[in-house]
């Protein structure tokens, strides 16, 4: 562990905070550095799967939102699934290679689903509310192009790891039925998904906890380092209640009903950028609404860990169990008391 991250003295709970967040928002640069320096790899056999790279699915402000779509070489199942490939909330080719490396491709493609790797944008660009829009219209694009991908658009599955994985939280949590009247075609289509898997994400921004413990300034360090997330140029000038207001708006467990798809939750009990206990907030809260849930919990798992195609495969077993059963009778939203 960072010798930064085991300092505990005066205010050491505010000063692990604000480096953890630190290090979550920096993860992006610090993969890149480490790939640049990594030797070169002996040349491996031929992927499951095409890769059709830079799909343009949507465009915002002037930026063109991509994605990349991996289709199984194999016979197809008729299941597609969407990845949201980002890191400290950045989005870049770099987020689809380390998700390469995890064999999520790999194994979803040799089971026959369909992936389309959604890069939503980058904090410096998109607060995390517009990132969750772009997942949206990412998730609405594939049902709108579902039959030239072979697959169900009502059988989708959503996934992502740590700002990919709180993205896939908040979308999960604050989806709609889209809009009929929509001129867009793609508007019209729902961003509702069978199911979802989020590896270590944050899910609550209120109750943030170091060693179990809340420190009433850690809003501050977090509203702080989050940045653009919440507000575009950053928190300064802003009120304590409009920043509570922006970070109960990003915390997905905050937005929990009883509407809410499947989700599988997966962490590191040695996760010393996002606690373990935002997963387990998170759990609680689908668990209150009665929504089908679980919590795999990798022992000294960190951020990540080096076996997590391990964890990548559980997810797919379940993710795979969760869209091939039959949908159930929609569900009244009743929120539940994370949101209160």
């Amino acid at each position: 562990m960072p010798q930064s991250l085991a300092y505990y003295g005066p205010h050491g709970s505010r000063r692990w905070c604000f480096r953890a967040i630190s290090l979550l928002i920096a993860s992006s640069v610090l993969a890149t550095t480490a790939r640049a320096e990594e030797p070169a790899a002996p040349e491996a056999a031929a992927p499951p799967y095409t890769q059709q790279q830079d799909v343009v699915f949507g465009q915002t402000d002037g930026v063109a939102l991509v994605m990349d779509i991996f289709r199984p070489t194999g016979p197809s199942s008729g299941l597609g699934m969407v990845d949201i490939a980002s890191g400290g909330w950045h989005s870049d080719r770099g987020k689809i290679e380390d998700h390469k490396k995890a064999q999520m491709y790999d194994i979803s493609c040799r089971r026959g689903v369909t992936v389309f790797a959604v890069r939503p944008g980058s904090f410096t660009k998109f607060s995390a509310l517009e990132m969750a829009q772009n997942v949206k219209y990412g998730i609405r694009w594939v049902k709108e192009h579902a039959a030239e991908y072979g697959i169900d658009p009502d059988r989708l599955a959503l996934g992502g790891a740590s700002a990919g994985g709180h993205l896939t939280c908040l979308v999960a949590t604050t989806a709609d039925d889209g809009d009929p009247q929509a001129k867009d075609p793609v508007l019209r289509h729902s961003s509702r998904v069978k199911a979802c898997v989020a590896f270590f994400p944050p899910t609550d921004f209120l109750k943030w906890t170091i060693m179990g413990k809340l420190d009433l300034n850690q809003k501050n360090q977090i509203a702080e380092m989050l940045g653009n997330l919440l507000f575009a140029g950053g928190y300064r000038g802003q009120s304590r209640e409009e920043i509570d207001q922006q970070l109960l708006a990003i915390s997905p467990a905050r937005h929990v009903t009883s509407a809410c798809p499947p989700i599988l939750l997966i962490h590191g009990t040695a996760d010393f950028v996002v606690p373990i206990e935002q997963s387990r907030i998170m759990l609680a809260a689908l668990q209150e609404a009665g929504v089908t849930t679980d919590l795999v919990i990798k022992k000294g798992g960190g951020h990540p860990w080096p076996t997590i195609h391990e964890e990548v495969a559980v997810a797919a077993d379940w993710l795979d169990k969760q869209i091939r059963a039959e949908a159930p009778a929609p569900a009244e939203a009743v929120p539940v008391g994370a949101g209160q």
